[in-house]
């Protein structure tokens, strides 16, 4: 089975959103270096001959000004209904370009989409792809794999494109000595342990160190020379100071960030502005009306009166201190002067009473509710903090006592949803539409 792919507008529109930052750059194809191919030795500690060619091809150098790039970007968001930036962003390499694309509008697509028009238009090669977790690597390298043929019919090209492994160096001499167009693709959690340069763990001394079975290289120097365009995947969930001084090893020409909910300012004037520049913006509400999405629709319903008749208690904490005994905090059930009942949460004394506190009326669920004597005791020896009462009763901290109104809401809800799930797969059959119902539990 293969794939078939169908050239969408808005995600040509995505890819040109970057392309035209760069507007005036030359074309440098094929950009050539002379590539330290590292010195090898036989048996005896003799130089051997290098065989390898030793030219490298990366990412030729960024030719416009500051100004121009900006004026560049302001050009693209303003043709793209975007607040124009007031500054140019450029933490990582020469500018820092951010996309917003909801969930499910194909952004690996679009930057695997981006590679090939970046290469066309201005001879850059070289990428690095950064995501924040080992399953998104992953989708991340099936896309590769599923699109090849889509986009070589396009293009003529194909992108040679690898995880990184600490193990598998070689795979860096070819990145770096190959003419096409290259893509290493790394996850956050091998990024973090491998780019702390002087840290002890193998992974870093790897890349940081010289090695003997490199060439006496340092893996870190041969993927700099580079100067490789860096695309952060889910950006937000690699905010991280180690990440993010971590890439600026890569000496990076320029990065592009692709998120459904791009990070932006939390203070000050700039309050609720992208961090970066943004130049491509499909947020949820576009999503929606160009039909990009799947509908989800949300079932729920409001629980207005508690019955009252259950004995609802929550031991939240046990508090300690020096110079008085622990006191228990428990949230209960409350019935107030209008007689409706609410939960409340209160502090417990030995001998204290959940009844006493339940209102004026008092709640009967809560008869015999009495803290024993000595019956408060703290965390201690690995052993949870719990409670005990007159009636026999024991709860341990963290745990719910008798929440039957709970467990009537729970109830409802599977019951509604199904009822749901029938009707709408009824209606949606004959269409030729598969009607999920999802359950989402709280952690």
């Amino acid at each position: 089975m293969q794939f078939k792919f169908k050239i969408q507008d808005y995600q040509t529109r995505a890819a040109r959103a970057v392309t035209d930052v760069f507007t005036g750059q030359a074309n440098a194809q094929p950009f050539t270096y002379l590539r330290d191919t590292g010195s090898e030795f036989d048996k005896r500690g003799r130089m051997a001959l290098q065989f390898e060619s030793d030219t490298g091809y990366g990412n030729a150098a960024l030719q416009l000004t500051r100004e121009q790039l900006l004026t560049n970007i302001r050009r693209t968001q303003n043709a793209n209904q975007i607040l124009e930036s007031s500054r140019l962003t450029s933490d990582i390499g020469a500018v820092n370009l951010d996309l917003e694309m909801e969930t499910g509008t194909g952004k690996t697509y679009v930057y695997i989409k981006t590679m090939f028009e970046l290469n066309k238009l201005y001879g850059w090669s070289k990428f690095i792809v950064v995501v924040p977790s080992i399953a998104i690597r992953e989708g991340v390298y099936k896309t590769f794999q599923t699109t090849a043929q889509h986009f070589f019919e396009q293009y003529g090209k194909t992108i040679n494109y690898f995880i990184y492994n600490s193990d598998r160096l070689t795979e860096l001499d070819h990145y770096s000595s190959s003419s096409d167009i290259s893509c290493m693709i790394i996850n956050m959690q091998a990024f973090n342990t491998s780019m702390k340069e002087g840290a002890k763990n193998n992974a870093a001394r790897k890349i940081f160190q010289e090695q003997d079975d490199f060439g006496s290289r340092r893996p870190i120097d041969v993927i700099a020379a580079n100067n490789p365009i860096i695309i952060q995947d889910e950006p937000q969930k690699m905010a991280g100071k180690p990440t993010q001084d971590g890439i600026k090893h890569f000496n990076p020409l320029f990065c592009l960030s692709y998120s459904a909910t791009i990070r932006r300012h939390q203070k000050g004037a700039h309050k609720g502005q992208p961090l970066n520049n943004l130049v491509y913006e499909l947020d949820t509400l576009d999503a929606y009306n160009q039909r990009l999405v799947k509908r989800i629709e949300v079932k729920g319903f409001e629980l207005q009166h508690m019955r009252g008749t259950d004995g609802y208690l929550y031991l939240q904490d046990v508090i300690v201190s020096r110079t008085k005994a622990p006191v228990a905090v428990i949230e209960h059930k409350y019935i107030g002067a209008n007689g409706q009942v609410r939960k409340k949460t209160g502090r417990f004394n030995i001998g204290d009473s959940v009844y006493d506190a339940s209102g004026d009326t008092r709640l009967e669920a809560y008869r015999g509710f009495q803290i024993a004597p000595d019956g408060i005791v703290p965390d201690m020896d690995g052993q949870t903090a719990y409670v005990r009462f007159l009636n026999g009763e024991v709860i341990s901290k963290g745990n719910i006592y008798g929440d039957s109104a709970e467990e009537d809401m729970r109830r409802v809800q599977i019951r509604e949803t199904i009822r749901s799930h029938l009707e709408k797969e009824e209606a949606l059959y004959s269409r030729g539409i598969k009607c999920l119902s999802l359950f989402f539990i709280d952690e």
